[in-house]
């Protein structure tokens, strides 16, 4: 029995040893789905900060709305925030405040009313940039947009084309505001880091 023994351990210690010189033998090969780049593998150069300024026509009313209301809650209509509208929009962004000004882009995406007691918008949208240096590309905009405030500040979460990578803030002041109809000009002033 005490032969046995020994040989029954060396029988154990050998493969042990073996398996874990070898790695590879011991453990399938791991599949990463990520790893870490240099941004220059990406063309990325020097990170910069820029400032845009623009014009958000928002035309809810007449026969060339440029937002329309696309689902609401059974309460929206008496609820004096309007809680619960979703409007989808594709709104021109001009270099002044005027429609016939020269067209830069759109604000393309959805705004929604998200509060019970104030107007205030959800804002999920992309500044389609359509002239100049910024043709092709887009700011994304996710966040809270208390309509009556001064001043609004939105995120900028991210962006494509010369805005890849894109973070900052937007800043939204109301130019014009027809109580009558509902449209609206509101003067945009974006700050965003991007490379």
């Amino acid at each position: 029995m005490a032969k046995t023994f020994p040989n029954f351990l060396f029988l154990l210690l050998v493969p042990s040893i073996f398996l874990c010189s070898f790695p590879t033998l011991a453990t399938p090969k791991s599949n990463h789905f990520s790893r870490i780049l240099s941004p220059a593998t990406l063309g990325l150069k020097k990170e910069k900060l820029s400032h845009l300024r623009f014009y958000f026509h928002d035309i809810v009313s007449g026969r060339n709305a440029t937002a329309v209301p696309v689902a609401q809650a059974a309460m929206t209509n008496t609820s004096s925030s309007a809680f619960g509208l979703m409007t989808m929009m594709d709104d021109p962004l001009t270099l002044e405040p005027h429609p016939s000004s020269k067209l830069i882009g759109r604000a393309q995406g959805i705004y929604a009313s998200a509060s019970q007691t104030e107007l205030c918008f959800l804002m999920v949208l992309n500044f389609a940039f359509t002239e100049g240096k910024y043709n092709g590309s887009n700011l994304s905009v996710l966040g809270r947009n208390s309509v009556f405030s001064g001043v609004r500040e939105m995120p900028i979460v991210g962006g494509s084309g010369l805005f890849r990578f894109a973070r900052g803030y937007a800043q939204a002041r109301t130019h014009e505001l027809d109580l009558k109809t509902g449209d609206a000009v509101v003067e945009y002033n974006v700050y965003v880091f991007h490379y």
